[in-house]
């Protein structure tokens, strides 16, 4: 057993998705009140990022599959907070962040900050930081854009 009480996972992979559902756990409380999943306020975040972004560089940003991201996307315009536009080719959708989206966006800075903050003080600013390093590493590396260097 592990220090969380739980069997060790042999696969990395594994590994990661059970802390990434556990994380997904405590944003998703964090944010619930506000009408949010923290899927869709990372969608948010990533749009008032990088600006009016195409939804193929959107799911690279995310490195998240083009079919979760439309169903994401679609529930997410349908209540108002992310604008679509035709790219110059046909094919291509143009997202942005609708003012209804910042909106939504900044009533949900507060619960998410906090929920950060209660992660961040279980780790001290050193593991924090390098929590961040590791996981743009593995990012970088499992998504063939990179390498461990």
């Amino acid at each position: 057993m592990n220090e969380s009480g739980l069997p060790p996972l042999p696969c990395l992979c594994a590994s990661f998705r059970r802390a990434a559902r556990a994380l997904t756990q405590h944003y998703d409380e964090a944010v619930r009140p506000l009408g949010l999943r923290v899927t869709q306020f990372t969608v948010l975040q990533a749009l008032s990022i990088t600006g009016e972004v195409s939804q193929v560089r959107l799911g690279e940003v995310l490195a998240m599959d083009s079919t979760t991201l439309t169903r994401t996307l679609d529930i997410m315009r349908r209540s108002g907070w992310v604008s679509r536009r035709r790219g110059e080719d046909r094919r291509e959708w143009r997202l942005r962040l609708s003012a209804l989206g910042s909106d939504q966006l900044r009533r949900a800075l507060p619960a998410w900050k906090k929920a950060q903050q209660q992660m961040a003080s279980k780790f001290g600013d050193k593991r924090w930081h390098d929590l961040f390093q590791l996981t743009d590493q593995v990012t970088a590396f499992a998504s063939n854009t990179g390498d461990l260097s």
